[in-house]
């Protein structure tokens, strides 16, 4: 008991270490981590959320993102081909139903990450379950690597779903590793602004199923509605408290713009508040 109890707080110190550190270094503090622990590489390579790689898929010409979801052994599973590489005989592969429905979300998601992020790379990786079915809907964008300014977006969500008849539970897990990066003049790093950061976020939902396309349409809802959440509460916290702290150091106006327009306010409120009386 007394091996449990300090492997598991060796796991809680790690995990929340790894929380504090910069999302675009988690792959090197991953790695740093793993040597000093370990006995926990199996659990942390589990747990840990690292940035989303792209592969070529030469056989259907077309990029696909790798992560734990599609690798077997050190193979990983093209969403577009169904074949691992380097080849696998063996590796594991939906069933025929699950591959047709693998198929049509990745068409699916394939327009989403065009209408919402102009361009990226995004891909769907189902496998069955004793209830049901399961997934993980993967997208990326990088932007245009400008000579001042580079930045990625990384969405994982992942999807359980438990078939009840004409109806389906679904338990959505999505997490969102932002990071941006602007530089001064000349790429001079003294004037470097770092600003990244990841957050999870789960929703349920008890949903109407008519058909196996209903399950596209329930899924992409969700993860719709999730990252409309997530990027307004990224902004929020990242952006917002980055323009508070500016304004704190130096107002935009002059000090006797910001007098009249307080004035203003007070002069107001005391109005509305003479009328209410």
């Amino acid at each position: 008991m007394a091996d449990y109890d300090e492997n598991d707080q060796q796991m809680d110190c790690a995990l929340d270490l790894m929380r504090r550190l910069p999302p675009q270094n988690v792959e090197e503090n991953l790695l740093t981590l793993l040597e000093v622990v370990p006995e926990l590489t199996e659990d942390l390579l589990a747990a840990v959320d690292q940035p989303l790689k792209i592969r070529q898929d030469a056989k259907a010409g077309k990029e696909y993102l790798v992560c734990d979801y599609n690798r077997d052994g050190d193979s990983y599973r093209s969403p577009w081909s169904n074949e691992y590489d380097p080849p696998l005989a063996d590796g594991n592969v939906p069933s025929e139903r699950l591959r047709k429905l693998e198929v049509a979300a990745n068409e699916a998601f394939d327009t989403y990450k065009e209408l919402y992020y102009e361009g990226g790379v995004s891909s769907v990786y189902l496998w069955d379950t004793d209830d049901s079915f399961a997934g993980v809907i993967l997208v990326k964008k990088v932007n245009d690597g400008t000579v001042r300014s580079k930045g990625s977006w990384d969405s994982i969500h992942v999807i359980e779903v438990v078939e009840k008849g004409r109806r389906a539970w679904y338990k959505l897990t999505s997490t969102v590793m932002l990071y941006t990066v602007a530089s001064g003049a000349k790429g001079d790093r003294q004037n470097e602004i770092n600003l990244s950061g990841s957050l999870t976020r789960q929703d349920e939902r008890d949903l109407a199923v008519e058909d196996a396309g209903a399950h596209i349409v329930n899924i992409g809802r969700m993860v719709e509605d999730m990252e409309f959440k997530m990027r307004n509460a990224l902004q929020e916290v990242y952006f917002g408290k980055t323009r508070d702290i500016v304004n704190g150091l130096r107002s935009a106006s002059s000090l006797s713009e910001s007098k009249t327009r307080e004035q203003l306010q007070r002069d107001l409120f005391g109005q509305l508040k003479s009328r209410k009386d």
